[in-house]
This record gives C-alpha cells, sequence and structure tokens, in this order.
C-alpha cells in the first residue's frame, strides 16, 4: 500500500516539474533580455559614439585624454593624436585615449574664458 502511494506521489511530482522547468526557462529569458536592454545596449550606444566622436576629431579641438590632461589637437596621424597641452608642450597619445570633446562646451563657472 505504502509503494502504491509513493509510486503515485512521484509520477505527480515529475508531472509537476515539466511545468516548472517551463517557467525557468521563461524567466531565464526574461531576466537575460532586460540584463540586455538596460545594461548592455546603452553601452553599446555609448562606445557607438565615443567611436564616432574620437573619428572625428579635427585641428584645434579642445579634448580631454583618459589620464585626465587638457589639450588642443595638434595633429592627427592615423590612430594617435598629438596633442598641445600648455605652449608648445605637445604629446603624443593614441586616439582611444581621448575620453572627451571639449570644443562645444562652456567653460565651468569658476574657470577663466
Amino acid at each position: 500500500m505504502i509503494n502504491v502511494i509513493l509510486q503515485a506521489g512521484a509520477a505527480a511530482g515529475q508531472a509537476g516539474q515539466t511545468g516548472s522547468s517551463w517557467s525557468f526557462l521563461l524567466m531565464l529569458v526574461l531576466m537575460f533580455g532586460v540584463m540586455y536592454l538596460f545594461m548592455i545596449r546603452p553601452q553599446r550606444k555609448q562606445q557607438k559614439q565615443l567611436e564616432e566622436m574620437r573619428n572625428s576629431l579635427k585641428k584645434g579641438d579642445k579634448v580631454i585624454t583618459a589620464g585626465g590632461i587638457y589639450g588642443t589637437v595638434a595633429d592627427i596621424d592615423g590612430n594617435t593624436v598629438l596633442v598641445k597641452v600648455d605652449g608648445e608642450v605637445k604629446i603624443r597619445v593614441d586616439k582611444s585615449s581621448i575620453n572627451r570633446d571639449m570644443t562645444g562646451e562652456q567653460p565651468a563657472q569658476g574657470e577663466k574664458k
């Protein structure tokens, strides 16, 4: 008698597991979809904008490098950019280290014009 009850319970448990596996799979797909919408997609958009900005650099643009160095683009040669830092001081940096184009931005309130 106990064997019959245990076998019936096991059969019912197996039938219930197939439904829960579908719901688990659906939950997993939804989780990856939400992660794509809120994390991966905006990051790709930001990387694309940064790449477009780097490709559109020209002489005279004011930029900030990844190291926090402010300067003006003096020359562009392939993947390197010659940045005029102060007076006649120029440094050559990789184009991928340019983080921001400050040409069109207004100076901060405390800075001189």
